[in-house]
């Protein structure tokens, strides 16, 4: 009896797995097509692996092999995929599809790459009605490797393309009211003839709710604001800076931010509740850090060039959660050490030596913040932005200790800034139009990691939930690259999260939660 159960336990747990692929529900062919096609999810990397037969589409019929998810809502759809190259010149279509039924006359819209490098939308209004295009075609650079998106908001479908390292340019909008509130979502593949199948292969796909929310830090402002916060989703992910590839280790419905890379380059450290943990790049259980009655902290902490101490911001044990101030202690944990008198104040960054902090502050009663140098010994202050006009933010030192980078809005928009210790020569580094935030330099001394916010956002302001761009750019200036397209902001990567080895980084995205 005992084996009939165990079996029986198997079968059903067997079945239970095979049901998810990654963050898809199911995988199935739509339509008949000739040859039977098949999905996979790799958990190692986590892509995914679509294999499609098809035929030649004739009027409301269609024939492509179909992941997909059930959802409901706004939405945001992004994945990099590219097809493989050994069979280039198959005629082929594929990318992201949006439907309200599996049949193969749905109403539907699609955001397709074809063989040849095309970008477009494609839709079907009603039930057996024809394929429609737009009647100009985008032809993309061909390259082996496109980010495609395709974004929901109420009936309007926008279709987003980048290649790797660009932003993404606007394809298309589509106005299509047909469409269910409910509705199939998922990565399609077909060969455009019935002798033929396709393979094509997805990574850093992402399925993002939108949410109607805008964080601020201080708790006080955010009482001040008509919106309470949703029940939504944390993903703290690890990207190669330079191939662009993605893993997410760790996720919560709850909000955490903020991750340092740990000296050792064996875990991580994030702030989660005031809190603080670390957790294995690889993932797994989380370790609280002790930061003994110090246990308000907020996303700006960071660890010594050395390695020997860290840095946190919270409010002061004897004041309730409206200020925020400044302490350090030991690396593994112990009791913190208060170094500035005055709130508010947000460590940003130490001096190499261990001897001096650096950190934006409001001082005197100014509603302005100003960058300060802070003596750890004796908390003596030194501003070094006083007679700078604007929003300034974000001050790190470079690893030899000739520079602070940080970001300010003294042009007009937010943008990359870099000083010498001492507050002089101040030179500005990025000229673009979006709102650059929060340099962070690799420990090689090389690179500069940047986090981009549109240009519809306040330049003085670095909200949560919004669609921001993750680039790095050499120390001196430059061409930023985009090497993640996302959906976050506050939180994301307030700090310092280079790996040790300057290869990778750390970042937290957000979204409401996907049902």
């Amino acid at each position: 009896m005992k084996n009939i159960f165990l079996i029986l336990f198997l079968i059903s747990s067997n079945l239970y797995a095979q049901e998810f692929i990654g963050i898809f529900s199911q995988s199935s062919d739509v339509g008949t097509p000739v040859k039977k096609g098949g999905a996979n999810f790799d958990n190692t990397d986590q892509s995914y692996t679509l294999t499609a037969g098809g035929s030649s589409i004739k009027n409301s019929a269609e024939d492509f092999h179909y992941l997909y998810k059930k959802i409901s809502g706004d939405f945001i759809l992004t994945a990099d995929i590219k097809s493989n190259a050994q069979f280039s010149l198959i005629a082929k279509e594929f990318g992201w599809m949006i439907r309200s039924s599996l049949t193969n006359n749905s109403e539907q819209i699609s955001a397709c790459q074809n063989e040849s490098g095309a970008m477009y939308l494609q839709w079907r209004r009603k039930i057996n009605d024809s394929i429609r295009n737009p009647e100009n075609i985008i032809l993309f650079p061909k390259k082996n490797m496109q980010t495609i998106q395709l974004e929901r908001s109420g009936n309007s479908y926008t279709m987003r393309v980048a290649n790797f390292g660009e932003p993404l340019q606007v394809i298309g909008t589509q106005e299509l009211k047909e469409l269910k509130d409910d509705v199939f979502v998922g990565l399609f593949a077909r060969a455009q003839n019935e002798k033929d199948s396709v393979t094509i292969e997805a990574w850093n796909v992402r399925i993002d709710q939108p949410v109607p929310y805008t964080y601020h830090p201080n708790p006080v402002v955010q009482k001040t604001l008509s919106t309470k916060e949703p029940v939504f989703s944390c993903r703290l992910e690890i990207i190669d800076a330079f191939t662009g590839k993605r893993k997410i280790i760790h996720e919560a419905n709850h909000r955490f931010e903020a991750p340092n890379w740990m000296p050792d380059g064996k875990k991580l450290l994030f702030n989660d509740g005031g809190l603080l943990y670390k957790i294995p790049v690889g993932g797994g259980a989380l370790e609280k850090l002790n930061t003994d009655q110090v246990n308000k902290n907020n996303n700006d902490h960071g660890i010594s060039f050395d390695g020997k101490m860290l840095a946190i911001s919270s409010s002061r044990v004897e004041q309730k959660l409206t200020s925020s101030a400044v302490w350090v202690l030991p690396i593994e944990g112990g009791t913190p050490k208060l170094v500035t008198k005055e709130t508010p104040s947000y460590w940003h960054g130490w001096a190499p030596g261990n001897k001096e902090v650096v950190v934006v502050a409001q001082r005197n009663g100014s509603k302005v913040y100003n960058i300060y140098k802070v003596n750890v010994e004796t908390g003596m202050e030194e501003d070094l932005t006083k007679n700078t006009s604007g929003h300034v933010d974000g001050c790190e030192y470079s690893p030899d200790g000739k520079y602070i980078y940080y970001n300010g809005t003294q042009s007009g928009t937010m943008q990359i800034w870099r000083m010498k210790p001492d507050g002089s020569n101040k030179e500005q580094l990025t000229f673009d139009e979006y709102n650059n935030w929060f340099p962070h330099i690799s420990p090689d001394g090389k690179w500069m990691s940047i986090i981009s916010f549109p240009t519809d956002i306040d330049p003085n302001s670095h909200p949560s939930y919004k669609k921001v761009m993750l680039r790095i750019m050499p120390v001196s200036g430059g061409a930023p690259r985009v090497i993640a397209h996302l959906y976050g902001g506050q939180g994301t990567i307030n700090v310092n999260s280079w790996s040790p080895d300057s290869r990778h980084l750390a970042f937290v995205s957000n979204m409401q939660k996907v049902n």
